[in-house]
């Protein structure tokens, strides 16, 4: 790949990536609601989901996914009744000043399920992928190695996009000290989540 060429790869997945969806207004909330420290397994999912997408869209395997349309359907919603539940536990969870404690991490396990869920069940990220990448690149002409190129550049773009966003909320969470500012916390993280299984459910 020429170096034009994933420039403008790089800058029209940093507009994606960096405007906020469902994606983003979840792993914010899992921020606000238990703090970065366990959202690795989360981001990690996300990640590789936009990597399935981004083969999918290079290896003419687009014709594929909308054969198994049912499968990314059940991904789709098992994602929305996921994200769902969890901000029902968020809004409902018991709050208390413990001078600062982080909250018990969740499973590492669900964590990525739920950011492989999203990831692959969001609407927003198939349609760079599947839709607007092969206007930005001639998918015929990539080669094993450009998928290479393409990747590493996808990945290095997310983590630095995706690690703001935790960094902000990171930010904004070690302001909220007391428990009327964590219960306040709580139910707005809990409402992005819901936010953002509707706007999955939506699409």
């Amino acid at each position: 790949m020429d170096l034009a060429s994933l420039a403008i790869f790089a800058g029209a997945l940093i507009v994606a990536a960096g405007s906020p969806g469902p994606s983003i207004a979840a792993l914010v909330a899992r921020v606000l609601a238990r703090g970065p420290r366990d959202v690795m397994p989360f981001l990690a999912a996300m990640w590789i989901g936009e990597a399935i997408w981004l083969s999918f869209a290079i290896f003419g395997l687009a014709l594929i996914a909308q054969s198994f349309h049912a499968v990314f359907l059940a991904i789709k919603w098992a994602g929305v009744a996921y994200l769902a539940w969890l901000a029902w536990k968020m809004w409902t969870a018991p709050v208390a000043a413990e001078g600062g404690q982080a909250p018990a991490s969740g499973s590492p396990w669900k964590m990525f399920a739920t950011g492989m869920a999203v990831t692959l069940g969001n609407p927003k990220i198939m349609m760079f992928y599947m839709a607007l990448l092969p206007t930005i690149i001639d998918l015929d002409s990539v080669t094993l190695l450009g998928w290479a190129e393409l990747t590493s550049t996808m990945v290095l773009v997310l983590v630095a996009v995706d690690l703001g966003w935790v960094l902000a909320a990171g930010g904004a969470r070690k302001l909220l000290r007391s428990a009327r500012a964590m219960r306040v916390a709580n139910r707005a993280s809990a409402t992005m989540m819901a936010g953002a299984a509707a706007a999955i459910a939506a699409r």
